[in-house]
């Protein structure tokens, strides 16, 4: 605690010296006894003229003098490994950073950018956050960033899906007793989710989504129900955190899911999934009307539909086809819901290194300049494809089997669950006066 401390008070130092020469900057071009206008006729007057301007701008000589707005803009540009730092100094920082509005939407849409992450999975369970540096200078040297204070509430957790920093955690199996978890995994903070009594002979798959319209995050699942002698019953069940006190039946699933959980492709609120049987049919579930709709798949795919991967890319919903040794063949729907506007890239892996080059790799995000981040299919490897240069470089991304986009916040739980609900904390939780 101490060591994190002493960072965040060399990270005040840091911004006060950077201010104060700001705040210098613009008192000195605003005031006229410092402008062209003034003539300076001997070294001391202009000594004279020096010590006026710093008396005039000597009430900006701290971080905490500046407005809440600059103080914002300042604070969103962070990195994971400061905002810790930063949220130690005061209670003023530790309320702006995990429950102000404003700095939560800042931050979303500089992070994506800025320093974007990736959640690493080993053996289908959560463990590490990697925050990558975008280094323009050293494409092939890009650095990533541990985070020290990622927690979960137990270490055998899978990830359902992440929204806006939240992530939904499985523990167990889908087919026996398990439970279900809301987590901010970089604060420590987790809700359990009251499950309904677990019934023989069912199968489950979850899905995670935050409707921007409502404000809410829910939690959707498929219940598919197996009775000897009668047809199979797949079900829709939704449950709201913090508003919600059971599941909820929202009606019938078009077909049942063979997978455990939906796929990552989470647009605008709106999760994806295909079709087992045929790859012409994508089915959708709304979070704000919970209805279920079905979109066309782009028209004359040949390979099968276990093949394909549905996957967000800078808000597009894309279907990428990753079977092929030499190609990886991504459709964007470029309009919502409108199958005409299917459009195909194709990308050869030829830049890639020799030894792998005929491993899958699936996209998981774009990020600076509109790179494509992509995976190796169960293994570390994890290359950035520029679209302009048509070429992969290697991202140095260790101990991880599976890849996923995450967009980190440090918005408390307690914001979305509201105070009747109880959050836990995976360490004690620091009280700042």
């Amino acid at each position: 605690m101490y060591l994190g401390i002493l960072k965040a008070l060399c990270t005040l130092i840091f911004f006060e010296k950077t201010v104060s020469v700001l705040a210098w900057g613009i008192r000195l071009s605003r005031t006229s006894i410092c402008s062209k206008k003034v003539e300076v006729i001997d070294p001391e007057s202009s000594m004279l003229l020096k010590r006026d301007c710093k008396e005039r701008i000597s009430h900006v000589t701290s971080i905490m003098d500046l407005s809440r707005d600059i103080m914002l803009e300042i604070l969103s540009r962070l990195s994971i490994k400061s905002i810790f730092c930063c949220k130690m100094v005061c209670k003023l920082w530790y309320n702006l950073l995990t429950s102000e509005p404003l700095f939560f939407s800042m931050y979303h849409k500089r992070s994506s950018y800025n320093f974007p992450s990736l959640l690493l999975t080993v053996n289908d369970s959560v463990y590490f956050l990697v925050e990558l540096k975008a280094d323009d200078s050293q494409p092939l040297k890009r650095n990533i960033v541990l985070s020290p204070m990622f927690h979960l509430p137990s270490p055998n957790l899978r990830l359902i899906g992440s929204c806006n920093g939240f992530v939904c955690l499985l523990n167990g199996h889908v087919g026996t007793n398990h439970s279900v978890y809301i987590s901010n995994p970089l604060l420590g903070e987790y809700y359990k989710v009251k499950m309904p009594e677990q019934e023989e002979r069912i199968r489950v798959a979850y899905a995670f989504c935050f409707s921007e319209a409502s404000g809410q995050y829910k939690v959707l699942r498929s219940v598919l129900k197996i009775f000897e002698g009668h047809p199979q019953v797949s079900e829709f069940e939704v449950y709201t955190i913090g508003v919600d006190e059971k599941w909820r039946y929202v009606g019938k699933a078009p077909k049942p899911l063979c997978k455990s959980s939906f796929s990552n492709a989470n647009v605008n609120g709106i999760v994806h999934w295909m079709n087992t049987d045929k790859n012409d049919r994508i089915y959708s579930f709304n979070s704000w009307t919970e209805k279920v709709k079905t979109l066309l798949a782009p028209r004359g795919l040949k390979t099968s539909s276990h093949d394909l991967t549905l996957v967000e890319l800078g808000n597009c919903l894309c279907l990428c086809d990753t079977n092929h040794s030499q190609y990886v063949d991504i459709w964007w729907m470029e309009e919502y819901g409108i199958a005409e506007s299917w459009t195909k890239d194709r990308i050869l892996k030829d830049t890639i290194q020799p030894n792998i080059r005929r491993d899958r790799f699936i996209p998981i995000s774009t990020w600076k300049d509109g790179e494509i981040l992509m995976q190796r299919d169960r293994a570390t490897q994890v290359v950035s494809y520029n679209p302009n240069k048509k070429k992969f470089t290697k991202v140095k991304v260790y101990l991880g089997f599976a890849a996923s986009r995450y967009i980190p916040s440090f918005y408390s739980l307690k914001t979305v669950m509201g105070e009747s609900l109880q959050v836990s904390y995976t360490h004690p939780k620091i009280d700042l006066v």
